[in-house]
């Protein structure tokens, strides 16, 4: 089997990982991939958001599975020109990734589908901010409708900072935002693989939205992650299927736009049980690298089972007993602008530490082929072991090899837990 995995950040190069691992899997092709991923398949320097593109990348190569990484290409219908040229792929249409592309639209689709989630109000001027910030009461949260790159949710005990970020997402054309109730109790993220009828759930993991140690600061895209979830119900991923992710599969299929691909459940687990966060129609970052770091089951034919409507049929997913715990280390100001060109130094060892690997997320080469920084989130740095204690102290050891100028990361990454 032939694969190209579309995408060039820390999930991909996790899925890129996983895949060239299976053994029915003899060539992965990535565009436009990055310096990491390079090491483990033939990176083409295609822009994911070009559908037509991307199709003709497959086409050419005689690909037999193409798998969409990011939310935007996803949302821009890049799947749709990809299967529209015969090619199996792994992620939703354009109607069906409005699920994560407006979330004014998963609302309305949840109450249709009666899934448990955030009261919420959808607002497009200040004035309906303002009252349902008054109706909610704080803890405040304020989301941006459209993407955002994880970062257009602010949650705030101050009235004034939700009007601000509500005013700033209410300035782009056609600017829409959605103000929710505070859901209290923790957070966790289940990935279901489903082909529009079946529904798989994959392990849970817990992410670590805000920058800094102890919860504090900005949101981002996310700081790191860890699984098992050693606290969470035994039955967890099996109550999100039922409840939440195949009621909205089914929803979806009623409406003619059945969903194909992994359904990302943001859930609040709080005292009256499960509560949808958010939905992402797409592998989650950091969750994919701890969460595909335990399983055993080959990856790239479940994928394909999925994009064929054969889950049904596929293999059952096996797991590690062991843990996995992954650190994401940024570039100096992010989630700001964040610096960037600065060289990464350290790599090989981090990766030579027993039981470690290293993601690139935002690197490139340059003139020297060296690497150097790109982006905000620069590398997911991943450590397994057989429970999260020794987990953590092998992602940590392996972030400790890691020299990039001015860069930082959470110290506390699964720390209550392990």
């Amino acid at each position: 089997m032939k694969v190209l995995v579309v995408g060039s950040g820390a999930r991909e190069h996790a899925l890129v990982r996983c895949v060239a691992a299976d053994p029915a899997v003899d060539a992965v092709l990535a565009a436009p991939g990055n310096p990491g991923i390079e090491a483990l398949a033939l990176c083409v320097p295609v822009d994911p958001m070009d559908g037509e593109a991307v199709a003709d990348l497959a086409v050419e190569h005689a690909v037999d599975l193409v798998v969409i990484g990011p939310e935007a290409p996803l949302v821009a219908g890049v799947a749709d020109a990809v299967r529209a040229r015969g090619v199996p792929t792994f992620g939703p249409s354009a109607p069906a990734a409005r699920l994560e592309g407006s979330k004014a639209f998963a609302k309305e689709v949840m109450a249709a589908a009666g899934v448990p989630t955030a009261m919420a109000r959808v607002c497009t001027t200040v004035e309906q901010v303002a009252e349902a910030l008054a109706a909610f009461g704080a803890p405040h949260v304020v989301k941006d409708d459209g993407l955002a790159a994880g970062k257009g949710v602010v949650v705030t005990d101050d009235r004034d900072a939700a009007l601000a970020h509500a005013a700033t997402c209410l300035d782009r054309p056609g600017g829409t935002v959605v103000v929710e109730e505070f859901l209290d109790g923790p957070e966790v993220s289940v990935f279901v693989l489903t082909d529009g009828v079946t529904a798989v759930p994959l392990a849970p993991a817990q992410d670590f939205k805000r920058v800094g140690d102890g919860d504090t600061g900005p949101n981002t895209g996310g700081m790191g992650a860890y699984s098992p979830l050693p606290w969470a119900p035994a039955d967890l991923a099996a109550d999100v299927v039922a409840r939440v992710a195949q009621p909205v599969i089914d929803e979806l299929a009623r409406r003619g736009t059945p969903f194909s691909g992994v359904l990302y459940c943001g859930l609040a687990l709080t005292s009256r049980g499960p509560r949808v966060i958010e939905f992402n129609v797409r592998f989650g970052d950091p969750e994919t690298q701890v969460v595909l770091a335990r399983l055993r089951t080959p990856l790239a034919s479940v994928l394909l089972a999925a994009a064929t409507g054969a889950l049904d049929r596929a293999e059952p997913l096996r797991w590690s007993d062991g843990a996995a715990v992954t650190v994401v280390v940024a570039a100096e100001n992010y989630p700001g602008p964040p610096v960037s060109g600065d060289p990464v130094r350290g790599l090989a060892q981090a990766g030579g530490v027993d039981g470690a690997w290293v993601l690139h997320a935002g690197t490139r080469f340059d003139e020297a082929r060296v690497v150097v920084s790109s982006g905000g989130r620069v590398l997911s740095v991943v450590g397994t072991g057989p429970d999260l204690t020794l987990a953590r102290g092998t992602a940590y050891r392996a972030v400790d090899l890691i020299d990039l100028r001015g860069s930082h990361h959470r110290t506390d990454i699964a720390a209550k837990v392990g």
